[in-house]
């Protein structure tokens, strides 16, 4: 569509030429007016965009044949009227909110707005918002409201009703329409969804299922006892769903604890210390469970929040216990065979059954001692050696165990550590016991010592002297260096 301007001017000549400039003219965006050189007419050539130029400023001026300026140049400045031509757009296509359920009726949820590139000054972009739809419909269809100028997106249905734990669902999905014109039919419009999600809040406290639980636990063991059920009417894996277990009372000992199970939200109660069946059999526990976020403040934890547990020790047939553990004697070494070393002395657990005991030797490394049966005796079967190499730091050690007659039978094992004294039972000799000297050496000199498998007080000073041999005594000489050593000088060369 073309519209026309006029440039006129008084006292024109047959010979006046009128010219344009400037941007849509001459300049870029070039053409887009051109000007009748000869009566001024200012024409429309391209189709014009108000939302990428809004305006356009030229000039006109009027040049005889030869070019002279005659008038002008004048300003010639162009608006392009805006036309509804534009829709209404949002930035996304689909928007999400939250609501804590609950909340008061005219709660702010969320805002929504989209913009309209015609004039702002102009019905063609002034903007009302609806909500054309709701889905789900229930309780109510018309749950929420949109503020058709602001675009804020309000609750309408009261808080009562407003409960995640009884809606049909959780997420609340709106059409939102924007159309210009103030709304009017002859508006354009544009479409966006906002889905609105209905957050939990903790109303519910968590409760057992049960108000009794009850196990059974072999002695001596560990692990877990039992898994304690609850529920909770909040939101899964939500600090207003998630349990914390504790125990209130009966564990004066802390033999327990409660762990909870990410997955299902279970307490794992567990047993951390071994209990004794002989001790005490039955034990109850007070258990209480408890959210990681605090209850709103209208509700509270009841009875149904603590539950009672039972736990049932079963006996088992324990292996003898050995006193002292280890046991330590001390001896001295070369005693005479089947010498007395210790007693034995190993106890059972199971002190409200008649058990007997049996003794036999585990382990003894050398195979220096014997233990009676029935009366646990250690006695030595082999010469006692401070200098074996089985002794370790003067002890020798041997393992014995003890077992019950129980069904199945049941195995103890105990430690005996002998501290073995010396006895005088090694010679000295001398160390080196081979040096070499050249045959025609004079004036060599060696350094002997002496020395002793046994120790103090049955070792140095040693007393160190030429052998008997005929004639030594002419060819070294010996002269001490200190309690442990002496000098060997050889007196002359004898060929």
């Amino acid at each position: 569509m073309l519209s026309m301007n006029f440039v006129m001017s008084s006292g024109m000549e047959d010979d006046h030429i009128f010219h344009m400039t400037g941007s849509g003219a001459d300049q870029d965006p070039k053409g887009v007016f051109t000007i009748n050189r000869l009566t001024g007419e200012v024409s429309v050539s391209q189709e014009l965009d108000r939302e990428a130029i809004n305006s356009y400023m030229l000039e006109v001026s009027v040049t005889d044949q030869n070019g002279k300026l005659v008038e002008g140049p004048v300003a010639l400045l162009v608006d392009v009227n805006d036309q509804n031509d534009n829709r209404p757009i949002f930035k996304e296509t689909r928007y999400a909110g939250e609501v804590l359920e609950g909340s008061p009726t005219g709660t702010v949820v969320m805002t929504m707005t989209a913009e309209d590139a015609d004039d702002p000054r102009l019905q063609n972009a002034v903007l009302r918002y609806n909500i054309v739809r709701q889905s789900p419909d229930k309780p109510s269809p018309n749950m929420f409201y949109i503020n058709p100028e602001s675009g804020n997106i309000v609750t309408v249905i009261s808080p009562t009703l407003l409960d995640r734990e009884t809606l049909p669902t959780t997420q609340y999905e709106l059409e939102i329409v924007a159309q210009d014109m103030k709304g009017r039919d002859v508006g354009l419009t544009g479409t966006s969804t906002a889905t609105i999600t209905i957050t939990d809040k903790n109303d519910h406290a968590p409760e057992f299922t049960h108000s009794l639980f009850q196990a059974n636990v072999d002695e001596g063991s560990t692990g877990v006892v039992v898994n304690l059920t609850v529920d909770d009417r909040d939101d899964p894996a939500t600090g207003a769903w998630r349990a914390i277990y504790s125990i209130i009372k009966g564990d004066p000992t802390q033999s327990f604890e409660i762990q909870t199970n990410p997955d299902n939200n279970e307490g794992m109660l567990s047993l951390i210390k071994p209990l004794d069946y002989e001790s005490l059999v039955f034990h109850t526990l007070l258990i209480k469970v408890e959210n990681e976020d605090p209850l709103v403040p209208d509700v509270g934890y009841g009875s149904s929040s603590t539950a009672t547990v039972h736990i049932t020790i079963l006996d088992v047939n324990e292996g003898p216990v050995f006193f002292p553990d280890p046991l330590q004697v001390t001896k001295m070494e070369n005693v005479p065979l089947g010498s007395f070393v210790a007693l034995l002395n190993a106890t059972d657990p199971d002190v409200l059954q008649s058990q007997s005991i049996r003794f036999a030797v585990l382990r003894d490394p050398a195979n220096w001692l014997s233990v009676n049966p029935v009366r646990g005796t250690v006695n030595t079967s082999a010469n006692l050696d401070r200098e074996s190499p089985y002794v370790q730091d003067n002890k020798y050690t041997a393992i014995f165990m003890a077992t019950d007659n129980g069904n199945p039978p049941a195995t103890g094992t105990g430690t005996l550590v002998i501290h073995l004294e010396d006895y005088n039972d090694n010679a000295p000799y001398v160390h080196p016991s081979v040096v070499r000297v050249c045959e025609d050496a004079r004036d060599s000199v060696v350094i002997v010592g002496g020395r002793d498998r046994d120790i103090h007080p049955n070792t140095g000073p040693f007393k160190i002297e030429l052998g008997k041999q005929p004639g030594l005594e002419n060819t070294w000489k010996v002269s001490r260096v200190n309690s442990e050593f002496r000098q060997l000088l050889t007196e002359h060369y004898t060929p």
